[in-house]
């Protein structure tokens, strides 16, 4: 009798009690047709080093926005952009990367709603247009970041060179203006905003990391690099500090003008010049108001562009219209406003040079029953003739034009253009982002009405 445990295998040679039949052959399936069997294939190869011509000009289409957008640039005086370059003639120094290429890089990226410089540069090594304006030359972020944020001031100057352009092609009616404007969420959070005393103690908490910064540089085993990038990032903290703390006796008294219910005064740690500010959602966030006059005629072209991180658009009128005639060397006939920009004193500056003012009269408060488009008593003349010329239909038809080109133009620079928040800080940094814009918008508006 067999004694083997239940459930173990027996192995070949021991015997079994009674005989076993042959076991059957296995059924094996039948193996798959070979779906590539007879077809010719281009198969690749990876591992294949490879040489050829890439021809940069054929590959982009003869009407592409990009070739007219550097067409008009070439037609520029960049004099100011060239005038900082060092390596000239048999001045030792690496060559310079044409300015022409750059500011075409970002007019372009500016025109398809573009504004980082990392996405810029990563775009320049895949994306056709970008690749045929660089034309083989390698440009890094850095260079592009740059050079946005250093030449504001000359793109805010090629402005004018455009609408020369217009202008002298008889493309542009300054009769009438029209100007609005937009809050802009700033590069700082609302967490940054800081009180005096708090900014104070901050200061010397920033001056003693950087002593310890620069001790610590001081290591021979640390890199160069490294000890003068750590050592950098302490200054510029405390030059932000610093920055924070000039801006409190101008909040101070701003916050004391307008009678603010919080009187508690704060600052950006991260931009000192950001202002918080009630947005177009009813929310409150750091931001910078971005004004910009457009013409109300077909051209439809942005004659001036101004930054405040004022967040009442108020007398800013005044300013506009002197930008507008020096820019243009033509005053508007006509201005018109929302009631934001409805003061008084910019109704009597407004007539004074001549320029007929068109903003929407306040609402009688409750209770007044006093007709608003009759004139007060303490109106001067010209606001006088503003409240009884709003109160005429000739008056709503011309006021309707604003929101036709004005307002289009803001929408235009959020939606399109990404200027619905900044990737810089400061006036002057913002000012030369919107100034970007205006000038992209005016080329593009360029190359439309040429047709």
């Amino acid at each position: 009798m067999d004694d083997k445990p239940s459930g173990v295998d027996r192995g070949p040679d021991e015997p079994t009690l009674f005989a076993l039949p042959p076991a059957a052959p296995p059924v094996l399936a039948p193996a798959p047709a070979d779906p590539k069997r007879g077809a010719r294939l281009r198969e690749a190869n990876r591992s294949q080093l490879a040489w050829g011509r890439i021809d940069l000009d054929a590959q982009l289409p003869d009407d592409h926005p990009a070739r007219a957008i550097c067409a008009v640039i070439e037609r520029l005086d960049l004099s100011d952009l060239y005038a900082p370059i060092e390596a000239r003639d048999d001045v030792a120094g690496a060559p310079a990367i044409d300015p022409n290429l750059l500011l075409g890089l970002w007019v372009y990226a500016t025109s398809e709603g573009e504004g980082s410089a990392r996405e810029v540069w990563r775009l320049t090594k895949l994306h056709a247009a970008y690749r045929w304006i660089c034309g083989g030359v390698e440009v890094g972020y850095h260079t592009l970041s740059d050079f946005r944020s250093q030449q504001g001031e000359v793109v805010n100057a090629l402005i004018t060179q455009v609408l020369a352009l217009l202008m002298k092609q008889d493309l542009v009616d300054l009769h009438r203006v029209a100007q609005d404007g937009s809050r802009v969420r700033a590069s700082a959070g609302a967490s940054s905003f800081r009180r005096e005393q708090t900014l104070q103690a901050l200061m010397q908490e920033a001056r003693a990391h950087l002593e310890a910064v620069t001790q610590e540089a001081a290591d021979p085993a640390l890199s160069a690099r490294r000890a003068a990038a750590i050592t950098r990032g302490a200054q510029q903290r405390i030059e932000r500090l610093e920055a924070a703390l000039k801006q409190i006796p101008g909040v101070t008294e701003t916050k004391t003008r307008s009678g603010a219910k919080d009187a508690t005064v704060r600052v950006s740690t991260t931009d000192p010049d950001a202002r918080v500010m009630k947005m177009g959602d009813g929310g409150f966030r750091p931001a910078f108001n971005v004004q910009f006059a457009t013409t109300t005629d077909e051209a439809r072209v942005i004659v001036g562009v101004e930054v405040t991180n004022r967040g009442s658009d108020a007398g800013q009128s005044t300013p506009m219209l002197q930008q507008i005639e020096q820019r243009t060397g033509v005053r508007p006939i006509e201005m018109l406003v929302d009631g934001g920009y409805a003061q008084h004193q910019a109704i009597d500056q407004a007539a004074q040079q001549q320029v007929t003012l068109y903003a929407p009269v306040p609402k009688p408060r409750k209770g007044d029953t006093r007709d608003p488009h009759a004139p007060r008593e303490d109106d001067s003349e010209a606001v006088a003739a503003w409240r009884q010329r709003m109160g005429t239909e000739e008056a709503k038809a011309i006021y309707k034009q604003r929101a036709a080109t004005a307002e289009t133009v803001n929408a235009d620079a959020k939606e399109h253009r990404g200027l619905d928040s900044l990737a810089v800080r400061g006036l002057d940094k913002t000012l030369g982002t919107a100034s970007l814009f205006a000038l992209t918008y005016d080329i593009l508006r360029l190359i439309t009405l040429r047709g």
